[in-house]
């Protein structure tokens, strides 16, 4: 066994250990090479970086990348200096919001999850999930979009059953929704991406698993049912032999669906989550030795510096090359990169930007949805939608089954929800999630009836008047459940400290 003194010297950048989950690893050599730069890891140079590993990597992602010649064994736990953990006032209060919350039948709505999420979650993971890309415009505009679209239901219709299962890629789903891919799942529950794996299988829908979980990839297919359907999203690795590694080793695994993330060749600014590590003034060992702590980066750019900016439409004749799975962009954000999407022969895009997260006023998924299927339908004459040759589907700002109908209506295959499952479980944990896919059964059961649908074929765009939805200055009412849960960004403020002294010079 290693001793904790002896793990202490190793504290520089010429020779860099830290200790994860009681061993002791030589990270010198790979410094560099960490997705997230080498300034997070010599904060903990020589010491435990436990805490701040587990939620922002899964279990064996460091015994994956570090040879086995680096992994140097078990440290001396009786030798390790005890630390007390202060607990600070505002964890505390956080702490106690917790045992405060509503019990879980009081919770009507999505937007609840949010709102109870917000009180209880700790601030970075908060300003994590909550953030978005610049004066988070494009973010807001992802709901609001939604309320330009109005319904035109049908009456005296038989509507004693209705039924509004579907199959995507294949597999039949419960719901025309699927769980889409979201990073860092430990920040908000211990659990983490397994809370969502779990009730998605007893609910019947798809998940898809995202590149960044905090839980391992195996972790959360192991957590799935023998009948659950599960589908991966893709960062393109700029070292092209690890992404085939991951996209075989994910289709062994019976994964059903490749996702490749195409909106994000950088990760957008987003000043929620940056704004969090200014209370970071890093390591010591990193002010020796002269180096400016990026404090601006947030959790997602310090997790993401591994992602090709050059992956261009040529890359996808290799991907059909290394796996057999239906291929389908995510991340599309206008007709003539959908037609060209179809042209190149993938199973279907995602009309999506990234949840508000990249490019501020980029325009909604539910908005594109509609210039692609009136321009598909000129490229391919005779084409219908939805359609099973070719899928579209959208994401981002989804809170009521009524804004999946409109979709549908409009052509979608199926809607992708991220957020509120996060805010879901969260605050609840796997049964919140479970909670969240209740509410949103019971809203798809009472709404097709509410339409005269009996099934999602009969939801058909003469059910919607969209005709507003790409006008931008329409006055349409607000959202105020959704507004509520809204926590406007702050711009930089004085420090109170420094407040104070100047308080005293006056």
């Amino acid at each position: 066994m290693i001793s904790g003194a002896t793990v202490a010297q190793h504290n520089s950048r010429e020779s860099c250990w830290i200790i994860v989950h009681g061993k002791v690893y030589d990270v010198t050599e790979f410094l560099d090479d960490h997705p997230g730069g080498s300034k997070i890891i010599l904060k903990y140079a020589g010491k435990d970086a436990t805490e701040e590993y587990d939620p922002i990597h899964p279990p064996d992602a460091i015994t994956t990348n570090l040879p086995k010649e680096k992994h140097l064994g078990p440290v001396d736990p009786s030798s390790l200096q005890k630390t007390v953990k202060v607990v600070t006032s505002v964890e505390k209060v956080r702490k106690e919001k917790l045992n405060r919350r509503p019990l879980i039948d009081e919770i009507l709505s999505l937007h609840d999850f949010e709102a109870i999420a917000k009180e209880v979650m700790p601030l970075p993971a908060w300003a994590y999930y909550s953030s978005a890309a610049d004066d988070e415009i494009t973010n807001r505009e992802n709901h609001v979009a939604y309320h330009r679209v109005w319904f035109r239901p049908r009456v005296l219709r038989d509507v004693n059953k209705v039924d509004f299962s579907t199959s995507l890629l294949g597999t039949k789903t419960s719901m025309p929704i699927y769980i889409t891919a979201t990073a860092l799942g430990k920040l908000g529950h211990p659990e983490g991406e397994k809370n969502l794996t779990r009730a998605a299988g007893k609910f019947g829908v798809i998940q898809m698993i995202p590149t960044l979980a905090s839980c391992s990839f195996d972790e959360i297919v192991d957590a799935a049912i023998d009948s659950q359907t599960q589908w991966m999203q893709l960062y393109v690795n700029k070292n092209r032999d690890l992404t085939k590694k991951f996209v075989q080793h994910a289709e062994s695994r019976g994964i059903k669906g490749l996702f490749i993330t195409v909106d994000a060749p950088q990760l957008g600014r987003r000043e929620k989550d940056m704004r969090m590590k200014f209370e970071d003034s890093g390591a010591k060992v990193q002010n020796e030795n002269g180096e400016q702590v990026d404090r601006n980066q947030g959790a997602a750019r310090a997790i993401s510096s591994f992602i090709d900016p050059g992956l261009c439409w040529a890359d996808l004749k290799w991907f059909k090359s290394i796996t057999k799975m239906p291929i389908i962009l995510k991340g599309v954000q206008t007709w003539e990169d959908a037609v060209m999407a179809y042209d190149h022969g993938v199973a279907g895009v995602v009309l999506s930007n990234h949840g508000g997260r990249q490019l501020d006023f980029a325009r909604s998924g539910i908005e594109v949805l509609v210039e692609v299927v009136a321009k598909m339908k000129e490229h391919v004459p005779g084409m219908t939608f939805p359609n099973e040759k070719f899928q579209l589907f959208v994401d981002g700002g989804v809170r009521r089954a009524t804004d999946v109908l409109k979709a549908v209506a409009l052509g979608a295959n199926g809607v992708g929800i991220g957020r509120p499952f996060l805010y879901a479980y969260s605050a609840y944990g796997q049964e919140g999630v479970e909670k969240a896919l209740q509410i949103l059964h019971d809203e798809f059961e009472m709404n097709m009836r509410l339409l005269g649908a009996q099934t999602l074929k009969d939801v058909v765009p003469a059910m919607v008047d969209a005709r507003g939805l790409s006008s931008h200055v329409v006055s349409v009412p607000g959202d105020r459940l959704y507004e509520s849960n809204y926590e406007s960004m702050v711009g930089a403020r004085i420090r109170e400290e420094q407040a104070g002294k100047v308080a005293a010079k006056l």
